[in-house]
């Protein structure tokens, strides 16, 4: 066995960052930017109202002075003329500040009788002006690389940037195995059970930014297993969840070599995930998951996530880790690294008290998987625990 920091050196030496694409703002969202977008003008374009009021010159600002409206000025559609001593253009938020004027009086800071204002008693300070470019400059950048979130495609439009390069997604096969499963929704039969893992997985895989496709159910034995290899050409990264361990019937392993694969591990010192395979076939990286639900799951957050970041060109970097109290104690941890099914809260951890790898309402009830490092010792009560949020 291979400690897990070892097995993430190992996967991030088989992948490595793809191509690029261009793809529209509209399919922007959560896609990594890999070259600079550069804004195309000034943000606001020109000095613009902050509020609904009137445009004047700041030494007429005071009260009680008393100034004739001679224009009118509304967002997108400005007032053609000037604004000179003692007059005043009614404005309003987002338009255009007339020329002459250099600050604006909200309209509850004044009282209009026909073509003349007077300001009151009450006046405030501030222009209430946002300045040309006060936000964003032409030829301002967003740099590379960076996962856009909503706000960012907001402001890519902003600036005027129709359309932006990001990473090509990775492509991900997903192959469950083995005879005893069939898919949602089918009848299984008395010792049957449901395939679970590559709907987690699935999932997991697209928000982290990949393209994952679910292939059929590859059944125990070789035909089966060396048809849905077959089915995952053309791939990135080839992900089988069980029959991956020593038994009789697992032969994934076998089938994989038989066509050619390069094993780089087989075996990591964790748990839940002990029964871990990966190296390179047919041109694609290839990982090799435990059958156990919690375990496939597990594996997913802790090395498939990291993976495809890396070739996403977010760098070879483990899954970012938090720190929380513990709320309870803790005996010594055994020779595996252990990822425990928790609860986090306030700052405050709590293990759930149930571990088993097969479990899955426990971890849909888990926000955390907390990490106690091999041969740790006893942990107390208010201890600093590490954990990876889920």
């Amino acid at each position: 066995m291979i400690p897990v920091e070892k097995a993430l050196e190992n996967l991030f030496a088989l992948v490595e960052p793809l191509g690029s694409e261009h793809v529209s703002l509209a399919e922007a969202d959560g896609r990594v930017l890999t070259m600079d977008a550069v804004a195309r003008r000034d943000q606001p374009p020109f000095d613009a109202s902050a509020m609904d009021g009137y445009a004047v010159q700041t030494t007429d600002a005071r009260p009680g002075k008393r100034l004739r409206v001679v224009g009118e000025a509304a967002a997108g559609h400005s007032f053609a003329g000037s604004v000179a001593t003692g007059e005043a253009a009614r404005i309003f938020t987002g338009a255009p500040v007339p020329t002459g004027a250099d600050r604006v009086v909200i309209q509850e800071d004044v009282t209009r009788d026909g073509d003349w204002i007077t300001i009151s008693e009450t006046l405030g300070d501030g222009s209430n002006i946002r300045s040309r470019g006060s936000d964003f400059s032409d030829g301002e950048t967003i740099a590379a690389p960076r996962v856009l979130a909503p706000a960012d495609i907001a402001l890519l439009a902003a600036m005027n940037v129709p359309e932006i390069t990001v990473a090509r997604k990775p492509s991900v096969v997903l192959i469950s195995t083995g005879d005893e499963l069939v898919m949602p929704g089918e009848t299984p039969g008395p010792d049957q059970i449901i395939a679970s893992n590559t709907f987690g997985l699935k999932a997991l895989l697209t928000r982290a930014g990949a393209a994952p496709r679910i292939l059929p159910i590859a059944r125990d034995n070789r035909a089966s297993l060396t048809m849905a290899f077959d089915l995952a050409r053309g791939a990135d990264l080839i992900v089988t969840i069980g029959g991956a361990s020593v038994g009789d019937h697992d032969l994934v392993g076998d089938v994989a070599a038989e066509l050619g694969m390069e094993r780089a591990f087989y075996k990591v010192a964790m748990r839940p995930g002990k029964p871990l395979m990966a190296g390179r076939m047919q041109g694609a990286a290839m990982i090799g998951l435990p059958g156990n639900p919690v375990s496939a799951m597990v594996c997913g957050h802790v090395f498939v996530v990291p993976m495809i970041r890396a070739m996403l060109g977010l760098g070879n970097t483990p899954a970012p880790r938090s720190t929380a109290c513990l709320t309870c104690d803790l005996p010594q941890n055994g020779p595996r690294e252990h990822y425990m099914r928790a609860v986090v809260s306030n700052g405050q951890i709590t293990p759930e008290n149930r571990q088993d790898s097969a479990l899955l309402s426990v971890l849909a009830g888990a926000n955390a998987l907390m990490i106690r490092p091999v041969d740790e010792a006893a942990r107390e009560k208010e201890d600093v625990v590490e954990y990876l949020p889920v």
